[in-house]
């Protein structure tokens, strides 16, 4: 070890060498940075660990869009990406995606530059006060101390600490201890200079310990859950102002009418549960337990039918339901047991008594057949089928002049057919499969989407901790880029409405020499916000205030966006023309809108 009057080295860049080694050793796969002064020791340590081919590195203008890639790739992985950004405003860019992955319990690393603490608080340039920014949602924080010295063999006390703080950082971001997965705050002052030669030992030191992968940690998980007849659940329990009642386990006593609720990122357990207890599943789009001989088709029309859902005396809920007001209704009623399977979201305890579980298991004698029975007839006759009418065969084959004529006219009205809510949403269902992966955004479409698709058993991620627009696209492209390396297989497609998509339109920026995802962002432009459209204040605000505060009309021209940012782009206004983009091979970015009508 040496002084800091080494002029070839400095201290800034020996602790960020010490502190990225120590989480990259551990699994940390991924590092998105945003660049900037103060974090140039961060970002070009960074940068190194990328050429030794430790690392994928996602750079980022936006710190807001390098918030939610971050996110994405923590909700593909499971493992958390390291942010990097420089001081003052660009922390609080940062807010947004640390929130939702607070609420929706998705593991990430915030690692923030920031002066030293005597600069703080006396007017120094881009200086304002980091620590505690992100306290109300972080599972750890830390304001680090200033490092003094450099370290040319990796062997000082200073990288040490460093490490030690590397594994404590790990181990809360995924909720090791309390299984709360979240986000974690370091912010790491630098003084000058604030950047030198990287030190020679970084690379063996970042690779001396590296951790299974993401991809094995779930496997070992998947095989523990399917091992046995416990479920846990897929989100997780956060920090709530009204904690319920927590068990360890839980197993269900025969007798009432149950159904199982899965809510956004409830998983296959809730699926697996349904069918093993003999119960009802209700499970939301945005869930990735919609599939199964027991999910209920036309659920909110099903839970407001009296002999149904008014019958119903237990709810087994898996994840974090969001989408309908009817399940919010059920969930909040004080004359149903509601049991709540923990996971790594905020807990759900609408009705004030709510039991938590870590582990849920259905009695043998738990199911009632003429129950799940009347729930089945029902969501049959529910059932909603958007696919295309067949072709009529024989007319088209008949030698019969009017016969064939009517059958042709009957093709091209099928295909001249204009796309509505319904048809787009089934159009991009269809179109993915289990090595695809599918994004919704909060809009108007994720709520058609729920109520008119059937089942099928795909990869779905949805920001619904918060339910916001904001980061949609960015996140879309954090899961595609975690589920494609490697060459994997697989298109990742987001499905929003134009202004979610004109909050995130940032997200489309990519710098030229990254990896290429293979990503589909499908635009339904209507022109505003319709989403009020259905929303009480509709019944209230006059149609100058409405168009003006809450519709939002804009007139914003994709296609040139898209050219602006390299996508490609196509505008589908029929079913037959989506479906062939859709399904067409695709080696990059492609921007699709869909005009519907408000």
């Amino acid at each position: 070890m040496t002084s800091s009057n080494n002029r070839s080295a400095a201290p800034a860049t020996d602790a960020a060498a010490a502190l990225l080694a120590g989480l990259v050793s551990r699994g940390v796969r991924h590092i998105v940075v945003s660049p900037g002064s103060r974090s140039q020791a961060l970002a070009l340590v960074a940068a190194d660990l990328e050429r030794a081919g430790l690392v994928h590195l996602h750079v980022r203008i936006d710190e807001r869009v390098a918030g939610f890639t971050a996110l994405g790739i923590g909700r593909e992985t499971g493992m958390p990406a390291v942010l990097v950004c420089t001081s003052g405003t660009a922390v609080a860019n940062l807010l947004p995606a640390a929130l939702e992955a607070h609420h929706a319990g998705v593991p990430l690393v915030l690692l923030t530059a920031d002066r030293p603490p005597e600069l703080r608080g006396v007017g120094a340039n881009q200086t304002t006060r980091q620590p505690g920014l992100f306290r109300s949602a972080v599972r750890f924080e830390a304001d680090l101390p200033v490092p003094e010295t450099v370290d040319d063999d990796g062997s000082s006390a200073q990288t040490a600490d460093a490490d030690a703080l590397a594994a404590a950082t790990l181990a809360a971001a995924l909720g090791e201890g309390a299984r709360v997965p979240g986000p974690v705050h370091l912010n790491v002052p630098f003084r000058e200079p604030l950047a030198g030669a990287v030190p020679a030992w970084l690379a063996a030191r970042a690779a001396s310990g590296i951790a299974p992968s993401s991809d094995a940690q779930s496997d070992a998980l998947g095989d523990a859950e399917a091992s046995g007849a416990l479920y846990q659940g897929g989100g997780g329990i956060g920090v709530a102002d009204v904690a319920p009642e927590i068990e360890d386990a839980h197993t269900l006593a025969p007798g009432p009418r149950t159904v199982v609720v899965a809510g956004a990122d409830a998983g296959a357990a809730a699926e697996q549960f349904a069918h093993d207890g003999g119960f009802p599943l209700v499970a939301e789009i945005v869930s990735g337990a919609r599939f199964g001989r027991q999910i209920v088709h036309g659920y909110r029309a099903l839970l407001n039918d009296p002999a149904l859902g008014g019958r119903i005396e237990r709810v087994v809920v898996f994840g974090r339901p969001t989408l309908s007001r009817e399940v919010t209704r059920l969930l909040s009623r004080d004359d149903v047991e509601v049991i709540a399977a923990r996971g790594p979201g905020e807990p759900v305890n609408l009705n004030g008594a709510t039991i938590a579980v870590d582990l849920v298991r259905p009695h043998p004698s738990s199911g009632d057949r003429v129950w799940l029975g009347e729930w089945m007839r029902a969501s049959r006759d529910a059932a909603v089928d958007l696919s295309p009418p067949a072709p009529d065969a024989d007319g088209l084959a008949s030698a019969v002049p009017h016969e064939r004529l009517g059958a042709l006219n009957a093709e091209v009205q099928v295909i001249r057919a204009p796309l509505d809510r319904a048809t787009l949403v089934d159009a991009v269902w269809r179109a993915t499969w289990p090595h695809d992966r599918l994004m919704f955004g909060s809009s108007r479409l994720v709520r058609v989407a729920d109520q008119v698709l059937g089942g099928k058993k795909v990869a779905v991620h949805s920001n619904r901790g918060l339910a916001g627009i904001d980061g949609t696209i960015a996140t879309a492209t954090g899961v595609a880029l975690a589920s494609q390396i490697e060459e994997r297989p697989g298109v990742t497609r987001v499905l929003l409405g134009d202004l979610a998509f004109l909050h995130d339109v940032g997200a489309l920026l990519l710098p030229p020499g990254e990896d290429e995802p293979r990503l589909q962002v499908v635009v339904g432009n209507d022109g505003g916000g319709t989403i009020f459209d259905g929303l009480e204040v509709a019944g209230i605000a006059g149609s100058d205030a409405m168009a003006r505060v809450q519709y939002t009309p804009h007139t914003a021209r994709l296609e040139q966006l898209a050219l602006a940012f390299g996508w490609e782009y196509h505008r589908c206004t029929t079913r037959v023309a989506l479906d062939q983009v859709l399904t067409s091979p695709t080696g990059g970015r492609q921007l699709i809108e869909v005009p519907l009508p408000r």
